[in-house]
């Protein structure tokens, strides 16, 4: 195999960053697809020495962006998430931080046309076969990044983005409780098993002997709850019939607790393995979702139909999630959920990949 080159634009989207390719920059064959993309990342190595990736699973993640097969939609979206330190692929999950990437990067590629003001483009995330709006300001018809939007996370500030999530309940698994309970006991703790957004593994704090406001380093550094959570996430898998999940990212664990008010919830999130250093939206999008609906180990205590904000409180800050909530009791069920991201591109280029990773 000789050294590749291919084109890539480098953003960082939400508290995430990574390459954004088109479809038909990379090969068409899957296996031969990831290889490059692990070279790109390089993740080979913890540091990434010898790619663009990082030492978290937040800087090693990947956007595939298409004109869309779906009538409805405009693009196609598929998110990988490449190891760290470790030679894998997984285009099981979705990525919200990502996401907010898409429609400023197909837009400036020619795949959507930009408006005047503003420009809504629908996107169909492939990996959970959901579709999202993804509003950009587009003024005089070009891709604003900069803006005074500031989210928890990100230095700096930022033009907003708008993630308007539209079917993402029970996208992967066929439904939003997919064990056909609110609460389960898996290895003697009470856990809610849910899929909105991204299939999770809920758990309370205080269950596990914590105040649900630790900092990730005390959580990555406590190795015996680690190995608990991971033992109660494998088990999970297998009963939201996700299969064996040792060796995929899915189903997230979180870890919740009271918020600050009634519209709040504390959230410790997991990538699986360690503690996320703040949010992931997909994340965001589930806990404000178990927050909002009865019997749930993350309900709330004002419980009510209409529209309304609840914030998830993070290591770094909070995530406000606007929910709409039909009907009440275990009637209720989401009708959409939005928030507000931002993304920045970093570098538009040649992007080479080494021949060793093509072995």
């Amino acid at each position: 195999m000789q050294t590749q080159e291919l084109p890539c634009v480098l953003m960082r989207a939400g508290t995430s960053r990574g390459p954004f390719f088109l479809r038909e920059w990379l090969p068409e064959d899957e296996e031969e697809r990831d290889k490059v993309l692990v070279g790109a990342i390089g993740a080979s190595d913890l540091l990434a020495l010898d790619g663009i990736g990082g030492s978290s699973s937040l800087t090693n993640k990947v956007a595939i962006v298409s004109r869309s097969t779906q009538p409805d939609c405009d693009v196609d979206y598929l998110f990988v998430q490449v190891g760290v330190a470790e030679r894998s692929v997984d285009t099981r999950p979705n990525c919200g931080n990502m996401l907010s990437g898409v429609a400023p990067f197909a837009i400036e590629q020619g795949l959507v046309p930009a408006r005047a003001g503003e420009t809504t483009v629908r996107v169909y995330n492939v990996n959970t076969r959901s579709r999202i709006e993804v509003t950009v300001l587009t003024p005089g018809g070009r891709v604003q990044y900069e803006g005074d939007t500031v989210i928890d996370g990100v230095p700096g500030a930022a033009a907003p983005i708008r993630l308007n999530f539209l079917d993402a309940w029970g996208a992967v698994t066929g439904s939003l409780f997919p064990t056909g309970q609110r609460i389960d006991l898996i290895d003697g703790l009470a856990v809610t098993c849910i899929d909105a957004a991204m299939p999770l593994v809920m758990l309370r704090a205080a269950d596990l002997g914590l105040s649900g406001r630790e900092t990730p380093a005390d959580l990555d550094a406590n190795i015996a709850l680690l190995e608990r959570i991971e033992r109660v996430r494998r088990l999970a898998g297998e009963r939201m019939g996700l299969g064996d999940v040792s060796n995929s990212v899915v189903p997230k664990p979180v870890i919740v607790s009271e918020g600050d008010d009634a519209d709040s919830i504390t959230s410790r999130y997991f990538t699986p393995r360690r503690c996320h250093t703040a949010h992931a939206v997909t994340g965001a999008i589930g806990v404000a979702t178990a927050f909002s609906l009865p019997g749930t180990v993350a309900s709330g205590q004002a419980l009510r139909p209409g529209v309304r904000t609840v914030s998830v409180l993070h290591p770094q800050g909070r995530i406000g999630v606007e929910v709409c909530v039909e009907g009440a009791g275990l009637d209720a069920r989401i009708q959409r959920a939005a928030l507000i991201r931002s993304a920045r591109k970093i570098l538009q280029g040649q992007l080479t990949v080494p021949a060793y990773a093509m072995a």
